[in-house]
């Protein structure tokens, strides 16, 4: 077998550990597992269908058909793999593969209405959907949580911080710390609520989408509600209907748009930390024994969020293709899809990968308050837009351009420099008291 300095993606290799949980919804033989549950639970369907030749299984023998997934492992998985070695068709295998349990557990009289009127896109977009709805709740969501309740917990622990904000890189009126922080909170939680409405979908409906096979055979049932009923009552999922023989992928391409745009809103952070931590306002934990640059001994880098941005820039990579290729299929369909599909585990990966790089860093953060501080008071202009504002309320002639005139000058404006201005203007001592007060440091708005 090969081994993790063997693999081609780091996916599999250096970072696997990081995102093992993932194979349980990704790899291949979670996808064959996946096939499994479907046919499984589309037999026990259609022995309740009232089909004359099936009667309603026992629950005993619903148990023993159920463990055909609940208990499957990589030898099962391997099986099938064999089996696929003769068909050269992975969903036919499935098929091979359960027929063999069904001569097991005596069920052999049933075993053709294993995959019965289907094509194998309903099973694969059944499969798939479903596979990556739990891995969004099971590893996606949790992860995503812990980052967020981080980001919150910081924005609560800096609220009174205030800090130099920067437009266009420029000084500009003060904010404070844990309020930038916070930004990104309910960014994050606007997402997630257009997360929660994406729907997970999926085709079932036969060879093109219209039971054709379903009802030739069975006239007498009623197919559309029955694949209604399955898909979304068994498995869980939303019925598309109508569709061609595959699944039209728009909503899958809304849950890859809208994981993108979280993706984004954290590249944003990442950046925005960086550049904190290269104006010295946050310094980096240190761990013993650790390198961060092989020429100059003093550095300590912030890998973690470049790390993530990385990954993060891959995974949106992938998800862009995802989601603009796979609504596209020639007339009933093409292969296309089928390709592109078994790689939605990628960026997901990656994206986990980012989570977990951002989160560590948050981790490592030691606020700077003595830099921040040093920013705020050599940055005595930033306060000229609060007493312009003021002035404009006394109806002060032309107050934006006395201050102006003040703060665009190559002299660097103090607060003794913003005192004497303040002296020289022709208003009321209590207009004047007023703004002796505002500093750059209380300057922080709500």
């Amino acid at each position: 077998m090969p081994t993790a300095l063997q693999a081609i993606s780091p996916i599999d290799g250096r970072y696997r550990s990081k995102v093992d949980r993932l194979a349980d919804f990704f790899s291949e033989s979670a996808l064959i597992r996946y096939r499994v549950l479907v046919e499984v639970e589309y037999f026990i369907a259609l022995s309740e269908s009232g089909i004359p030749q099936l009667q309603p299984l026992s629950e005993d023998k619903e148990d023993q058909l159920r463990a055909l997934y609940r208990e499957f492992n990589d030898s099962h998985a391997q099986a099938i793999k064999d089996i696929e070695k003769v068909t050269n068709h992975d969903v036919k295998a499935v098929e091979y593969f359960l027929k063999q349990k069904f001569d097991e557990l005596g069920l052999e009289k049933h075993k053709e209405f294993i995959h019965f009127g289907l094509t194998s896109q309903d099973v694969n977009n059944t499969a798939i959907p479903l596979s990556i709805k739990d891995a969004i709740d099971a590893v996606y969501l949790p992860e995503l949580d812990n980052l967020k309740e981080s980001l919150n917990q910081l924005a609560i622990a800096w609220k009174e911080i205030p800090l130099l904000a920067r437009t266009h890189g420029q000084p500009a009126s003060p904010t404070r710390l844990g309020k930038e922080f916070y930004v990104f909170v309910v960014r994050l939680e606007e997402q997630l609520e257009m997360l929660d409405r994406v729907q997970h979908a999926a085709k079932f409906g036969g060879a093109t989408g219209n039971y054709n096979a379903h009802h030739v055979a069975y006239p007498q049932i009623n197919w559309q509600h029955f694949g209604e009923d399955f898909v979304e009552n068994r498995l869980g999922l939303k019925h598309s209907f109508p569709t061609t023989q595959i699944e039209h992928y728009d909503h899958m391409a809304s849950l890859f748009d809208t994981l993108k745009r979280i993706n984004t809103i954290l590249i944003d952070l990442d950046r925005d930390i960086w550049t904190y931590i290269s104006m010295d306002y946050f310094k980096q934990k240190i761990k013993k024994g650790e390198i961060g640059s092989s020429a100059m001994p003093h550095k300590v880098n912030p890998i973690d969020f470049e790390n993530s941005e990385g990954n993060l820039g891959i995974a949106n990579a992938l998800f862009e293709h995802l989601s603009a290729k796979l609504p596209i299929s020639r007339l009933q369909r093409d292969l296309t899809d089928s390709t592109v599909l078994r790689n939605v585990g990628v960026p997901i990966a990656h994206t986990v990968l980012a989570f977990k790089a951002t989160l560590k860093g948050l981790g490592k953060l030691l606020l700077n308050e003595e830099k921040i501080a040093e920013d705020l008071e050599n940055n005595w202009a930033v306060v000229a837009e609060a007493i312009q504002t003021i002035l404009r309320r006394e109806a002060y002639p032309n107050p934006y351009e006395a201050l102006k005139e003040l703060t665009r000058t190559n002299e660097k404006i103090t607060g003794d420099s913003i005192a004497r201005f303040i002296d020289n203007l022709h208003v009321d001592e209590s207009i004047k008291q007023e703004m002796r007060a505002i500093s750059p440091r209380s300057f922080t708005g709500i």
